[in-house]
């Protein structure tokens, strides 16, 4: 909860173009550092819009790149991400600092042990809609899909977006498309760990849906609605340290 505090709590909104949101991605980058991961900032432009039914500027913002050890070419590998920015009005506890949160705790707890592939951690900035069409969201993610060589593309086995993990009982396990062999391999990971899921088809709203929209493997944890989204009311409050634990049970699982 200690990411969810201090995004939601003390920074507040952060639209993906904001000095606050680039106050919280050096926040965040710390803490990724100290646990010993090693960040790149991948800086990227981001157009002026409409979100939420706020106007906002158009600037640069960026995505954490975050690995450790080393990521060979060619070999397989896995990506974990979460989106850091929130729409103007909202200090975005839920919306996504419990995403977040969650990132951050699978960094911890990945500090020293070893898993099935190697993984790279991403906080994606501006996610959070500028317009009504699907060109006009998720400018981060797109713009690391973008940038991703052949060789890349070809050994992604898998993404997982953190996106609203923190409300709830059930922990929703989200797919674009159905049959989906990598959602299926995530409700697996979750019932190893003793997570109860809501599987969802026909999600396209996250992350993860840029991944898919090139061809690779994506899916997302989390969207259980709540009376908070996207207003003011999206405080510390609203998210239950439960349900972040039985997210990052369920990430721990999947990288193995």
């Amino acid at each position: 909860m200690a990411a969810v505090r201090h995004l939601a709590g003390r920074i507040g909104p952060r639209p993906g173009t904001s000095a606050a949101y680039r106050r919280a991605a050096s926040w965040v980058e710390h803490r990724l550092v100290e646990t010993g991961w090693r960040v790149e900032r991948q800086r990227f432009a981001t157009p002026a819009g409409v979100s939420w039914g706020v106007p906002v500027p158009a600037g640069t913002s960026l995505n954490l790149l975050a690995t450790r050890g080393e990521i060979r070419a060619g070999r397989p590998w896995l990506l974990v991400g979460a989106h850091l920015d929130t729409v103007p009005q909202a200090p975005g506890a839920e919306d996504n600092a419990s995403g977040v949160g969650v990132l951050l705790a699978v960094a911890e707890a990945l500090a020293d042990r070893r898993t099935r592939l190697p993984v790279v951690l991403v906080a994606f900035g501006s996610e959070e809609p500028r317009g009504p069409g699907d060109e006009d969201h998720h400018y981060g993610s797109r713009a690391y899909v973008a940038r991703l060589d052949p060789v890349q593309r070809r050994t992604l086995r898998g993404m997982i977006s953190l996106d609203r993990v923190g409300v709830g009982a059930a922990l929703p396990v989200g797919s674009a498309d159905d049959p989906d062999p990598l959602h299926a391999e995530v409700l697996a990971a979750a019932r190893r760990a003793g997570v109860a899921t809501q599987p969802e088809t026909d999600q396209r709203s996250s992350d993860h849906w840029s991944f898919v929209r090139a061809g690779l493997p994506g899916v997302r944890l989390g969207s259980t609605p709540y009376a908070g989204y996207h207003s003011a009311g999206d405080v510390p409050g609203v998210v239950e340290a439960a349900q972040l634990r039985r997210a990052a049970r369920t990430v721990a699982a999947w990288l193995g």
